[in-house]
C-alpha cells in the first residue's frame, strides 16, 4: 500500500449516529476528525431519517473518504426500537453507497476484538484504547467514539493478507 486510505467508520443510530474518519497507511493510523449527528426526537420518523441522511451526506462530501465501515445492528427485546435503529443503520450504510464507497459491515464483538484485543469489554476501554491507539483523537460523544473504533476495526481488517490480495488483483 503506497497511498493513505480514509476511512469512515459510522456507529448508527436514530438520535445520534456517530461518525469517525481516520487515515491508515501501512501499520500507521491517523485520526483525522469525528462528529455526532443528532435528529430532532420530537419530529415524525421521515425527518428523523433526512436529518441522518442530510448529516452524514454532508460529512462524506467535506471528508471524502475512501471506504466506509458501518456496525452491524444487534437484535434486542424491543422489536420497535431494533425496527427503527435498522432503518437508521441503512440510511448509514446508503449515504457512503451513493458516495460510491464500498461498505463493510462489522459486528460489535469484531470491533472490541480489533481495539480492544477481546470481543467482550466496557465502553470505557473502547474509548480509552481509541485514545492510546490516536492520542490525537477528540470525540464529542461516545457514538462518535465507538465510529472510530468502526473506522479502526477497518484498518485492522484491510491490512490482512487476503484483503490485500484483493486490492492487488483490483
Amino acid at each position: 500500500m503506497t497511498q493513505a486510505i480514509r476511512i469512515i467508520g459510522i456507529d448508527p443510530g436514530l438520535r445520534r449516529t456517530g461518525w469517525g474518519i481516520v487515515e491508515t497507511l501501512g501499520n500507521s493510523l491517523r485520526f483525522v476528525a469525528a462528529g455526532t449527528i443528532k435528529s430532532d426526537d420530537k419530529a415524525a420518523l421521515a425527518i428523523r431519517l433526512r436529518q441522518i441522511h442530510d448529516g452524514l451526506a454532508g460529512v462524506v462530501g467535506q471528508q471524502a473518504p475512501d471506504e466506509a465501515a458501518v456496525e452491524q445492528t444487534f437484535v434486542n427485546k424491543d422489536a420497535v426500537a431494533t425496527l427503527k435503529l435498522g432503518q437508521a443503520r441503512g440510511i448509514a450504510m446508503l449515504v457512503p453507497a451513493l458516495a460510491g464507497l464500498d461498505v463493510a459491515e462489522y459486528a460489535p464483538n469484531a470491533v472490541k476484538k480489533a481495539v480492544i484485543g477481546v470481543g467482550h469489554g466496557e465502553k470505557q476501554q473502547i474509548h480509552m484504547m481509541v485514545k492510546v491507539l490516536m492520542p490525537k483523537a477528540s470525540f464529542d460523544s461516545e457514538h462518535a467514539a465507538d465510529a472510530l473504533a468502526i473506522a479502526i476495526c477497518h484498518a485492522h481488517h484491510i491490512q490482512s493478507p487476503a484483503a490485500r490480495l484483493a486490492r492487488a488483483v483490483a
